[in-house]
């Protein structure tokens, strides 16, 4: 009896629990089938979250792996006619492979040889296709490069050279000739820091070096071939940018040349910090704000003009006129700056808007931002990993959720205003659009760059309506005026501009605790936060509020993130210890200056101390002799060993044994965890994590474990 009772309540439970079940589905049915009209924004997502997949897959899938899943995805599509969900878990299935093969077959298309190791020094003969001006000399982008010694299967297409001295006035389309030391596009000074190598793999750049003296220019190259339409566009940003350097004297005219032509090389390092933390560096990229103004001074220009004419204003729609007019000066703009990133996505978003002008429809929408981003990923999947896609899309989004709510808020409210109403509503959409830009960009700044501006808002309530309402208004009229030789009074005029902005960005730079390092969150982390924010501006309805549960777990992701307490370079010439306190100590500063600001970014410090080579460091729990170093940290030794005679009593007494030589397992098999110079050789950099658990539950991580066997990567026996 007593069991029958048990039974039956278990069974009323189970019972109970399913129609839970069931009301929690119909409740989300009624919330999905509520937002019927945003459904189609989630394909972007999907698509971008399949490319996602494949550059985290830690092997290179088969190439007919997206194939397959879009096919699967279109017979699950046939099969579901009629029902609504399972077309639309078909539709997910085809977005999520979608992605997924387009970024196996641009990995496929873009294949290139890459130089295997250091070459060099050899004589190169190679046609310019960029010319970027730094502070010291010129970095050069040379194709078609005949190298010395170098078989012409195995040369790559691209190379990318720095030219300290001797540069003639080279321009793309020159054919030149130089001696260089060349060697393989670099891999991630850390595990998980920004890698290079396979941004330089989706370019075709199979090499980077430096020249040895001078460059020779040979003359025209013979038929510039199918990049002739780039190289000449690259000319003439070139000749642009040194007319605008010759005509606006000191920083400004680098700061000016960069918002025309987006060529930033050569803008001081102090300028370009003073940028980045007063929260300005979005200035310096051609981004919506440049593209949009420059559309929209062509836009009234022409309309205007055609207003001032009776007979054509009579005989023509000029908001039509104006929107063709926008549209084609958008794209000139789009091909003088390169055609990055940020300036595609807004090009892409200008033409849906102009296109809704024409047609008489509503600009400003959330599908505009998505089919921007789906045509950006389409062509260039790879563009996902980077800061550029992933912040310049945030803050669009952000910015578009926002007003499409203030819209429906407006609509219900009067429109009559006075002026100082509507200056005040002016500075504080600018406050808004600030605010709105910064938190939607904050978490990336910060994964990618360990920096978040503090008073981003302040400098950006002067710099956004200056560059608005005078900087970019002239750099415009500089362009215009500059085939009549007119150019030189509006690009004076800018100048001014400019520095009145660099002013505004040393001012706030330079206020008590304008920058906050932080340490680089997971990428799980980013990952929550993404879709969180996805969730909050995708839906409209009030359950777009769970979407911040995500973004919160994300964030807390920053503070809570591993660090690492021993960090090894790939060649081991650099050593870095995090002591207790959890600064990090380096065992020199005159040595590996990149790698070490890069291990200090990541773990959001700006400084290092340096460990004596001999002596003790009691705050950094290291002692030191001629033969390595001892660290001690949670119960665990470390041995940091530079001499072989130390390896037999360390091989002994360590828990784990990092060494700069090559040692033998069978000599020395004591440790919990072994690194000896082969490892590093194999596998790049080591980031060793210590457990408060005690030597057991040591953790390695390494550069080559962490990038996976990906075309991008190179095979050990090639290094």
């Amino acid at each position: 009896m007593r069991g029958r009772l048990r039974t039956a309540a278990q069974g009323r439970a189970e019972a109970a629990a399913v129609g839970r079940l069931l009301d929690l589905w119909l409740a989300l049915q009624v919330r999905l089938l509520a937002e019927r009209a945003r459904w189609p924004l989630w394909l972007p997502v999907g698509f971008g979250i399949g490319i996602a997949a494949y550059f985290a897959w830690p092997v290179e899938p088969p190439g007919w792996f997206g194939l397959v899943g879009v096919g699967f995805a279109a017979l699950f599509a046939l099969q579901a006619r009629g029902r609504t969900w399972a077309l639309l878990g078909a539709l997910a299935l085809g977005a999520l492979a979608g992605g997924f093969g387009a970024a196996q077959l641009r990995a496929h298309l873009v294949a290139a040889p890459v130089l295997p190791d250091e070459h060099g020094p050899a004589r190169i003969h190679a046609t310019v296709v960029e010319v970027e001006p730094r502070e010291t000399g010129v970095r050069l982008r040379l194709a078609r490069p005949e190298i010395a010694r170098l078989a012409p299967q195995a040369t790559p297409e691209v190379v990318r050279v720095a030219v300290s001295a001797g540069a003639p006035e080279v321009t793309p389309g020159d054919r030149v000739r130089l001696l260089a030391i060349l060697q393989p596009p670099p891999a991630p000074a850390a595990p998980g820091a920004y890698d290079f190598a396979r941004r330089a793999y989706f370019e075709r750049l199979g090499a980077v070096g430096f020249a040895l003296g001078g460059v020779e220019r040979l003359g025209r190259a013979a038929g510039a071939g199918p990049s002739a339409w780039s190289i000449w566009w690259a000319e003439h940003r070139q000749a642009i940018a040194a007319e605008v350097r010759a005509r606006v004297p000191g920083r400004a005219g680098t700061v000016a040349a960069a918002l025309i032509t987006g060529e930033r090389g050569a803008i001081p390092e102090a300028v370009l910090q003073a940028m980045r933390d007063s929260g300005l560096a979005h200035l310096l990229a051609i981004s919506g704000l440049h593209v949009g103004l420059i559309a929209g001074l062509v836009f009234f220009l022409v309309r205007a003009g055609l207003a001032l004419v009776p007979w054509l204003a009579l005989r023509l729609h000029g908001k039509k006129w104006a929107a063709l007019a926008a549209a084609a000066a958008g794209f000139g703009y789009l091909m003088l700056v390169g055609a990055t990133v940020p300036t595609q996505r807004a090009f892409l978003m200008l033409a849906i808007v102009l296109l809704a002008v024409a047609l008489d429809r509503s600009a400003l929408t959330m599908r505009m931002v998505a089919w921007a981003a789906f045509a950006v990923l389409l062509l260039h999947p790879e563009a996902l990993t980077g800061a550029s896609f992933q912040m310049s899309f945030a803050a669009a989004a952000g910015l578009v959720a926002t007003y499409e709510a203030i819209r429906r808020t407006r609509a219900r409210r009067p429109r009559d205003r006075g002026w100082a109403a509507t200056a005040a509503l002016y500075l504080g959409g600018v406050a808004l659009t600030s605010v709105v830009a910064i938190l939607a960009t904050a978490p990336f700044a910060v994964f990618h760059f360990n920096r978040l501006a503090l008073y981003g808002l302040a400098a950006n309530l002067v710099a956004v309506p200056l560059t608005a309402f005078w900087i970019m208004p002239m750099a415009l009229a500089g362009f215009a005026l500059m085939p009549l030789g007119l150019h030189a009074a509006p690009l004076a005029a800018m100048g001014w501009g400019v520095e009145a902005m660099l002013r505004t960005a040393d001012a706030v730079a330079a206020w008590p605790g304008a920058v906050e390092l932080l340490p680089s969150p997971s990428l799980p982390g980013l990952a929550a936060v993404t879709l969180g924010g996805l969730w909050l501006c995708l839906w409209q309805t009030r359950w777009r509020l769970f979407g911040l549960i995500p973004a919160a777990l994300g964030l807390l992701t920053v503070p809570l993130a591993p660090l690492p307490d021993v960090l090894v370079s790939d060649d081991g010439r650099l050593l870095a210890v995090r002591a207790a306190d959890g600064r990090l100590w380096l065992d020199t500063d005159r040595r590996e200056r990149f790698t070490a600001d890069v291990w200090l970014r990541r773990v959001g410090q700006d400084t290092a101390r340096v460990w004596p080579p001999v002596g003790l460091a009691p705050a950094a729990g290291l002692s030191c002799d001629p033969l390595g170093c001892l660290f001690r940290k949670y119960g665990t030794l470390v041995a940091l060993v530079r001499d072989g005679r130390a390896l037999a009593e360390d091989c002994r007494t360590a828990d784990v044994v990092v060494s700069l030589l090559p040692v033998s397992r069978q000599r020395c098999a004591e440790p919990t965890l072994l690194i000896d110079r082969f490892d590093l050789w194999r596998s790049g950099g080591h980031a060793v994590y210590l457990a408060r658990d005690g030597p057991s539950r040591v953790r390695v991580e390494s550069v080559r474990a962490r990038r996976g066997a990906r075309p991008w990567v190179r095979r050990p026996e090639a290094q």
